[in-house]
């Protein structure tokens, strides 16, 4: 498997979708209603129109490109992901989303996600929890899977399931490596798809923490949690050595593969994960879905979305702010995750 660097990966991708005639998304027929087409980033035609706007968290011009459409259904999100005009490759593609707690419902959904997976020919890829949830061993966690309806879309693999990997991490704030499912070297590329939403611990959920929580082993996990201290027993680090340290896992993981993509989905939009499993209900509207090839820059472009919204943002606003949810953005853009700068670009849908 060939690497390259993650400021190389991401320069390309920025390169090759300021590029991209935003042309291409014909309407999908199993949508109905002039849905955007069921098509892949590196064969999308037809006509669509896409409007930019600037950032409001980064006044600089040129940061990586976050593609945004205003409605949430299957062909949007292939739509939005083929606006990257990026390729994940010909080798094995790991499509790596949360499964769910068992008693909640506002994972994504098999149904929502099924055409965009089959596009990348992905393998949906998963690892095992922490806490003493439904999802704790590999024997309930692919019972899970099959309840969820995952199993029914395609081929789905707990990565953690024959133990961990040690991913080193360089100039870190606080972990020295980064503990990641075993079968994570399988992978020749990955899409990072991500249900953005409020989280308990780190106060929002989108495509950072999918990489440095959701992609970390059972004990990887404990090890995040605890900020390099624990990985046999859970132990709480102080807040913000719990986010610099999701931030150390992010970056050891998009060094040892940088040929990712990610996607986040803004709906459902409760204040809890979901790995709880009796969130609360969602007191917004539904968003839209965004695409980049920069995880920082999209999971910044969706907090911007939920500050700027006039719906009932506040519970989650303060969810964020509570658990100093924008340190984990800072972080992961000092050590070169990738950039809080962005420019928006609206697909009309």
């Amino acid at each position: 498997m060939e690497h390259m660097t993650r400021r190389r990966f991401v320069e390309l991708a920025t390169i090759a979708a300021g590029g991209f005639a935003l042309s291409g998304l014909a309407g999908c027929a199993e949508n109905g209603g002039g849905a955007p087409a069921a098509t892949s980033a590196s064969a999308a035609s037809s006509s669509a129109e896409a409007s930019v706007s600037s950032s409001t968290s980064a006044s600089a011009a040129g940061g990586p490109p976050v593609y945004l459409i205003r409605t949430v259904d299957p062909g949007a999100l292939q739509a939005v992901f083929a606006a990257l005009g990026q390729s994940l490759g010909a080798g094995k593609v790991g499509v790596k989303l949360s499964s769910g707690e068992p008693g909640g419902n506002h994972y994504l959904q098999p149904t929502l996600i099924k055409g965009l997976v089959s596009s990348v020919s992905g393998t949906i890829v998963e690892c095992n929890t922490a806490y003493g949830g439904g999802r704790s061993t590999t024997e309930a966690h692919y019972q899970v899977a099959a309840d969820h309806g995952f199993t029914a879309v395609a081929d789905f693999q707990i990565m953690d399931e024959a133990g961990s990997l040690s991913l080193p991490v360089e100039g870190g704030f606080h972990l020295g490596e980064n503990l990641v499912g075993v079968a994570f070297p399988d992978y020749d590329a990955f899409l990072v798809l991500s249900h953005f939403k409020g989280h308990a611990m780190a106060g929002f959920g989108g495509a950072l923490k999918n990489i440095s929580i959701g992609m970390a082993s059972r004990e990887g996990k404990l090890l995040i949690h605890s900020a390099g201290a624990n990985r046999t027993s859970w132990q709480s680090a102080p807040q913000d050595d719990f986010l610099e340290s999701m931030a150390d896992a992010c970056s050891a993981v998009l060094a040892a593969q940088p040929n990712m993509l990610f996607v986040n989905v803004m709906n459902n939009l409760s204040v809890d994960c979901d790995c709880d499993s009796h969130p609360a209900p969602p007191k917004m509207a539904d968003i839209g879905v965004l695409a980049s090839a920069d995880p920082v820059a999209l999971d910044q472009a969706c907090v911007d979305l939920v500050y700027e919204s006039d719906d009932d943002s506040a519970d989650l606003i303060e969810r964020m702010e509570s658990r100093n949810g924008v340190h984990l953005l800072e972080a992961a853009e000092q050590l070169g995750v990738g950039s809080r700068a962005y420019e928006l670009v609206e697909i009309d849908s």
